[in-house]
């Protein structure tokens, strides 16, 4: 992201923060303020025109977790019928070996820092 993008995300969020309509002219007077000197007007007008009626702090608050009740629900539709309980450990297993496997990078024969 560049430096234009982030000063410009910063100074919504301290708009959002204090409960101030975000709007063009705002965001490039705290840009202004700030100091920062690369940010091309176009962003200022991006951005407010992307948050314009929407809850700033709404959308941060609700960030990622809109889709998890979504996957619980598709996952044991997507199953079928629940295991049995005596299922569950070899399940685990079964689980466990996939994840060592992926894990191991180590029998390439170089490493990170080699």
């Amino acid at each position: 992201m560049s430096t234009a993008e982030l000063a410009t995300s910063y100074a919504a969020l301290i708009l959002a923060d204090d409960g101030v309509e975000i709007t063009a002219d705002k965001l490039t007077s705290i840009i202004t303020a700030a100091k920062i000197q690369d940010v091309e007007p176009i962003w200022a007008t991006l951005f407010a025109k992307a948050l314009e009626g929407k809850d700033v702090k709404e959308m941060l608050m609700n960030t990622g977790g809109g889709s998890a009740p979504a996957a619980a629900a598709a996952a044991p539709a997507a199953g079928g019928a629940a295991p049995a309980a005596g299922d569950a450990p070899a399940e685990a297993k079964k689980e466990e070996k996939a994840e060592e496997k992926e894990e191991s990078d180590e029998d390439m024969g170089f490493g990170l820092f080699d």
